[in-house]
């Protein structure tokens, strides 16, 4: 599959396609608030709950026969370093929003995950094409220790808006924090205005 090349959405942030503040990198560093997590395929759900018309689960078998497309996007750390050209396959969120039918009051979405983390971002936020759950990077499944079977990727944002191991999403009413917005992170977390932290 080719993969579409969204490497200059910066240019709706920034002027540059390295934000202030990182510096690149060729490596892929992994950084977790806590271990791995273990998962079985035979039991793992994904969860659409909320402000819906319908709220949705899905096997791991019915997730993967969603349609899915392949991106080439920019990968943005908190800590500093930024990583270009990581090709991630999976499905846009609005996909997703679209099958589940989100109320008109929904206005945030808060994204969970297998470890208990959690994390949030504005609906419009969310509402983008080259926000993906991802299963795959750069061709392969993508690793345990990176956020395998499923990750959000969030290319204009810093990346702790895409949860690891994510298993679900709740459409809410109003906003509600995630684990590191609770922790004096930014909420907005825009890395072209350097909003690390609250």
């Amino acid at each position: 599959m080719d993969a579409t090349d969204v490497t200059d959405l910066y240019r709706e942030f920034g002027d540059e396609r390295l934000p202030p503040g990182q510096r690149e990198t060729d490596a892929f560093p992994v950084l977790s608030k806590s271990a791995t997590p273990d998962w079985d395929p035979e039991t793992w759900e994904f969860t659409v709950t909320g402000a819906v018309e319908e709220e949705l689960s899905f096997s791991w078998d019915e997730f993967r026969s969603l349609p899915s497309v392949t991106q080439r996007q920019d990968f943005h750390c908190v800590t500093g370093w930024s990583k270009f050209d990581c090709e991630f396959t999976g499905v846009p969120f609005p996909d997703l929003a679209e099958r589940a039918g989100v109320d008109d009051d929904a206005v945030h979405v808060l994204f969970s995950a297998l470890d208990d983390y959690t994390t949030d971002l504005p609906l419009e936020d969310c509402m983008r094409e080259e926000v993906l759950f991802t299963w795959a990077f750069d061709g392969e499944s993508l690793p345990a220790d990176h956020g395998g079977p499923l990750r959000v990727v969030t290319p204009h944002k810093y990346a702790y808006k895409g949860a690891k191991w994510v298993d679900g999403i709740e459409f809410l009413t109003e906003p509600e924090r995630g684990y590191w917005e609770r922790r004096g992170y930014s909420r907005t977390a825009d890395p072209w205005q350097e909003e690390r932290y609250s």
